[in-house]
């Protein structure tokens, strides 16, 4: 799970700036908040980050998605660490860039930062953190390692440091010589961190196409329920050489998918979602399909293309939210503009599913940003659940929980102090209505 998440000198952020998802001492929805005995901690199972235009939210998205992946893929050599700094002031612009995280990785509690700047790794340090202590496990600063006593006399991990490249994460490194000490680090990014952009077509829709698919029949249940006209998805059996991709790629699958294999595609403009298998040394294709009911009782079956963009986006988020509702699930979801395409109350019943799911024992996250004022609801969120992401007047964003102000009560109608901007983090319009009709003239 994620605890805090600390950035500074990225993009639209300048000075430090704090997200977290440790629960206050609020006692609304308290019973589907996880609880960690062990630290004696409540972690926040989701969070709605709301804003106005150019507020920071989307910058904040981009922050995660350029930390998992400079740990997950890494860094060619001689290459550039992509960051990407404060512009407006001067003074920024040379500094580092900084992240710091606190994870919570099969009830250990884990820190672990770094600070880049486009040509190296200036600081990376790890730190396990027990119920009454504190252990550095390493600290990389001035090109040297300093690990923890424990950990001094592996030979191997010394040589492995003394491998890692000036624009490398050690973390990433690590991994890659099989050093098995900070794994969980790094597994934490790659396979619990999942970020869905606006555009991003989920990857995960083979689930529609598999009856035998732990989740096909849930699925399918819900799709009726969400009034997009769809009574179920399914799979069309369709030949692998006539599947609408160029020449370069179809020879690419055909020498890359060993037996047994499978490799989603999204193909684009179209947007059709195909698997590509092989089996008995032959490539087998389908192809999603949803299928709707006719006036006589009957089914007729549609491309995904010919489906609206909002039914789509439910295609591409349904599974999302199920994988996250699942009891075991350590997923951490953090989707962009999550309303996209969606109508309010869709949305919400999407969100509300999850927080059905969850309970104290639960450990999966959904993190969120959004325009959606109809979901600034208490009886849906508590105060410490939504935040606003505020751009100051020298260009600099900031983000604040609603818990911090003190004139917002449980009962208080948030929605309308927001909107009132009391709260921040609506869009400052200059421009008045006769002004901005002289200017048409």
């Amino acid at each position: 799970m994620l605890i805090k998440f600390t950035l500074e000198n990225w993009l639209s952020f300048s000075g430090s700036e704090e997200f977290s998802m440790i629960a206050s001492r609020e006692k609304q929805h308290g019973t589907r908040v996880p609880k960690v005995a062990k630290y004696q901690m409540r972690i926040l199972p989701i969070a709605a980050i709301y804003g106005g235009n150019a507020s920071g939210k989307t910058n904040l998205f981009k922050a995660l998605n350029f930390v998992k992946n400079l740990i997950v893929k890494g860094t060619q050599p001689d290459a550039t660490i992509p960051v990407e700094t404060f512009k407006l002031d001067a003074k920024s612009i040379d500094q580092p860039t900084e992240f710091k995280f606190e994870l919570l990785i099969n009830d250990l509690i884990y820190e672990y930062s770094f600070a880049v700047d486009w040509k190296s790794v200036i600081r990376e340090k790890l730190t396990l953190i027990n119920s009454s202590s504190e252990k550095v496990l390493f600290d990389r600063y001035e090109g040297l390692p300093h690990f923890d006593t424990s950990l001094e006399k592996d030979e191997f991990l010394a040589f492995a440091f003394r491998g890692t490249r000036d624009n490398q994460l050690f973390i990433t490194n690590s991994v890659s010589q099989r050093v098995h000490n900070f794994r969980p680090i790094y597994d934490w990014f790659k396979d619990c961190l999942e970020l869905v952009a606006p555009d991003f077509r989920f990857e995960a829709f083979e689930q529609f196409l598999d009856e035998g698919h732990p989740l096909y029949s849930t699925m399918n249940q819900m799709i009726p329920m969400l009034d997009t006209g769809i009574t179920h998805l399914g799979g069309e059996d369709i030949s692998f050489d006539n599947l609408p991709l160029p020449d370069a790629i179809r020879t690419k699958l055909q020498e890359e998918i060993a037996e047994g294999m499978t490799v989603r595609l999204v193909v684009q403009p179209s947007n059709e979602r195909l698997v590509v298998t092989r089996k008995s040394g032959e490539l087998t294709a389908k192809k999603l399909v949803a299928f709707h009911n006719t006036k006589n009782g009957g089914e007729v079956q549609f491309e995904i293309r010919h489906e609206s963009d909002g039914s789509q986006r439910i295609i591409d988020l349904l599974p999302a939210f199920l994988e996250i509702s699942a009891k075991k699930s350590h997923k951490v979801y953090v989707i962009d503009e999550v309303d996209r395409s969606l109508h309010t109350l869709l949305t919400r019943r999407l969100i509300e599913g999850y927080l059905q799911s969850c309970s104290n024992e639960s450990r999966s996250q959904l993190l969120f940003t959004t325009h959606d004022a109809l979901l600034m609801d208490q009886s849906l969120l508590r105060r410490d659940e939504m935040w606003v992401a505020e751009r100051d007047q020298f260009g600099a964003s900031h983000l604040i929980p609603f818990s911090e102000y003190e004139d917002v009560r449980y009962d208080k109608d948030i929605r309308k102090s927001y909107l009132d901007g009391r709260l921040g983090g609506i869009p400052k319009i200059l421009l008045s209505g006769s002004l901005i009709s002289n200017e048409i003239k």
